[in-house]
């Protein structure tokens, strides 16, 4: 009994049972340190997706740049022309920049069928051309046409009238003949030697037109020479002489 005793004594200590109450401690502090994992894993997880959402727009559309309107393209355009002298004085620059703002309202034009429109009817004064026939830029300045040049239409009979001011007062008119809904065909008759004497146009007094925006103030139009033509509204009652 006594060897017995002693054995029992002397068994080394982790061979002993561990307390019930440490047990339980240790489980607890497990379980704990589980959650706090978890809830760790749970806020890495909440803010990669709020990094995302920051990063990414669900309704990117909104955000777009609103466009210019109509009305400011062309209070854009008439301010850029004003001190060109009606192009004459226009450099390889303001040309370009002026048919950028020419092409930015032609996108607008909601009249998809000018020659039947009643709002092209009437006299236009020439505000803006490339065309150096026109401008006569290869003259010295005192030559050339120093008056308001105007241009009228009768959509009706598809009649239509140049005319110059100040120093000739040189007149012609012309038919139109229709090639599409926006493109004519100029055809001139008669012109006006300083604005009483006529002469018979020439066969070569012909060339085309297209118009690309028309509105009751502003009209753009295109010819076949690459030329561009920008005029504005002074008469809407005016007619061409038949």
């Amino acid at each position: 009994m006594a060897t017995c005793a002693i054995s029992i004594a002397t068994m080394p200590r982790n061979h002993q049972r561990v307390p019930s109450n440490i047990s339980i401690r240790t489980k607890q502090s497990q379980r704990r340190f589980l959650s706090n994992t978890r809830n760790l894993e749970v806020w890495n997880s909440e803010s990669s997706v709020e990094k995302w959402r920051v990063g990414v727009s669900f309704f990117p559309s909104f955000q777009k740049k609103k466009g210019k309107s109509r009305e400011e393209i062309k209070e854009e355009l008439l301010t850029a022309i004003e001190p060109l002298d009606r192009g004459a004085e226009a450099t390889p620059e303001d040309k370009e920049r002026i048919d950028q703002i020419a092409s930015e309202l032609e996108a607008l034009n909601t009249i998809k069928e000018p020659l039947k429109s009643d709002l092209l009817n009437g006299k236009w004064e020439l505000i803006y051309t490339t065309s150096r026939s026109i401008l006569a830029t290869e003259r010295p300045k005192f030559l050339r046409p120093n008056g308001k040049i105007y241009q009228a239409i009768n959509a009706d009979t598809l009649r239509a009238q140049n005319m110059e001011t100040w120093p000739y007062f040189n007149q012609v008119t012309a038919n139109l003949v229709p090639l599409s809904s926006t493109r004519v065909a100029v055809r001139f008759d008669t012109f006006k030697i300083l604005g009483f004497i006529p002469i018979k146009a020439p066969g070569r007094g012909r060339g085309e037109l297209e118009i690309t925006y028309l509105d009751e103030e502003i009209r753009v139009s295109r010819g076949d020479k690459g030329n561009l033509f920008i005029l504005k509204m002074v008469d809407p009652t005016y007619r061409v002489p038949l």
